[in-house]
């Protein structure tokens, strides 16, 4: 399912990538920030969501990685260039992304940003729309988020723009570890 969902994604301008450990997929995630222009400033810092994903890591190491923030308020959410996020399921199907996003720091750092960075267990990969919505209680998730590549409009001429409401680049990151094999 990985490779359908790969390619559905990429059709929609989301760049997909996947390591099979943690590390791996970190290394991955500061290195692509570095390169992308990460700094301690508006419109160039990175706010991370608490997630699965930070349980493992060696938090005080990357609370010195100038420019990459781990306090989200929607003040800091307006002004940050990259959104880092953990989602819990991706849509083979489709190429969607999904998330119980009751949480709204899940929601400031996957819609405010220029670029989010999306971290998905491998085994979250879920063949469709159905398959999803069997494992989601509305007791549970007061807010499912879908995510389906880059924002992107179009006005009546049919101009497309990329952006304006929502990340201008979707960078999903599966992890093997996060979850499991697939």
């Amino acid at each position: 399912m990985y490779q359908q969902f790969k390619a559905k994604a990429e059709a929609v301008s989301s760049e997909v990538y996947r390591f099979v450990t943690n590390d791996a997929a970190l290394d991955f995630v500061i290195k692509f920030l570095h390169s992308e222009g990460l700094f301690d400033e508006p419109h160039s810092y990175a706010l991370w969501a608490d997630c699965q994903f930070l349980n493992g890591i060696d938090r005080q190491l990357l609370e010195r990685v100038a420019g990459l923030k781990f306090e989200v308020t929607r003040e800091l959410a307006a002004h940050a260039k990259f959104g880092i996020s953990q989602m819990e399921w991706a849509l083979a199907d489709t190429g969607s992304l999904a998330q119980n996003s009751t949480a709204i720091e899940q929601r400031l750092v996957s819609s405010l940003s220029t670029i989010h960075i999306a971290l998905v267990p491998t085994d979250g990969i879920l063949p469709d729309m159905p398959a999803l919505l069997s494992k989601v209680h509305p007791k549970d998730c007061a807010y499912l988020a879908m995510i389906t590549g880059p924002s992107r409009t179009a006005d009546i001429e049919r101009v497309l723009t990329i952006g304006v409401h929502g990340p201008e680049r979707l960078i999903i990151v599966f992890v093997d570890e996060l979850g499991g094999k697939i």
